[in-house]
């Protein structure tokens, strides 16, 4: 999905799922921001998880049930407070529904036409068994549309102001969908946006020994780079967003991180390769590490699909 139109609203209907933790109250605080900044309507969305509960062969009817009337009126109380948070005159939709999470999350954004869905994350250290594998994750993987991912690092409020914007870009059309978003998100904060290109160390290992060739090489590579950010800044250009470029060498999640902290990024914003390609690029690849470990949420894009003519 690409805006591309300033005249355009950037998100009409952005979604929150909630289990009612802090983590998930967190992002919340950004979504409500976002929704405030672009006029997008807030839908509060609770999933009670039917697989954490016994089928009647193992409890009764009667226990299963009121189990499931508890879980519901808990999920009931945590949409609430989230719809709570929204600001007056923004519109809130709020719905419990029950069944697998990641799947009725994916349906209700089909459903009401979201555009973004915002989730939280337990942090470095938890991450790895909250998202990879989870519900999160699931929803990264699998979502038609953007999915903001916000670690909870601080008892302070969310931090949602955004005037720096960091696009990660390797040059190919993945990278460039999230350049375009990037841009929009941009362009509606007035941020500045920064394009960065990591010279990946790594694949520089194996021609250390080949002598000036490695020089020819680093040359060749810094050139695709800037290549790569100043496509960025063509791009911005054309909204009147102010572009800072950066050719890197390092490890690329790391130099991301790096780079973030050192630049004051209020927002990364990466692609990914789409439903089919994801697990190859997403999972165990550069997005899915920076998701890991950024200090600072991450807005993962996936390219729209094109149109297959009959």
């Amino acid at each position: 999905m690409r805006w591309v139109n300033q005249s355009t609203r950037m998100y009409d209907a952005v979604l929150v799922p909630t289990d009612g933790s802090p983590e998930a109250e967190y992002a919340a605080q950004y979504a409500v921001a976002l929704a405030d900044a672009t006029g997008a309507t807030v839908h509060v969305l609770s999933v009670v998880d039917e697989s954490l509960y016994p089928r009647a062969s193992v409890l009764s009817d009667d226990l299963v049930q009121e189990s499931l009337e508890a879980a519901r009126e808990e999920a009931g109380k945590a949409v609430d407070r989230v719809a709570e948070m929204v600001e007056s005159g923004t519109n809130v939709v709020t719905e419990v529904k029950q069944g697998v999470p990641a799947e009725s999350i994916r349906a209700y954004a089909a459903d009401h036409g979201v555009d973004l869905v915002v989730m939280g994350t337990h942090g470095r250290t938890g991450l790895q068994r909250y998202f990879i594998g989870s519900v999160a994750e699931e929803v990264v993987r699998t979502a038609d549309v953007p999915v903001l991912t916000v670690r909870r690092d601080t008892e302070e409020p969310a931090a949602t102001d955004i005037s720096r914007v960091l696009v990660p870009t390797d040059g190919s059309d993945e990278s460039m969908a999230a350049v375009d978003h990037a841009v929009d998100v941009a362009a509606t904060y007035d941020a500045t946006l920064h394009a960065l290109y990591v010279v990946d160390q790594r694949a520089l290992a194996a021609y250390y020994d080949a002598g000036p060739m490695i020089g020819d090489l680093i040359d060749n590579l810094t050139s695709v780079g800037e290549n790569a950010t100043e496509a960025v800044r063509e791009r911005a250009s054309e909204r009147d967003v102010s572009v800072e470029t950066a050719v890197l060498q390092g490890i690329p999640a790391a130099t991301i991180d790096e780079y973030a902290e050192e630049h004051g990024i209020d927002l990364v914003v990466m692609g990914t390769h789409g439903r089919t390609g994801v697990e190859r690029y997403l999972l165990g690849s550069v997005t899915e590490r920076v998701v890991r470990t950024s200090a600072v949420p991450v807005l993962t894009v996936r390219p729209t699909e094109p149109e297959v003519e009959e």
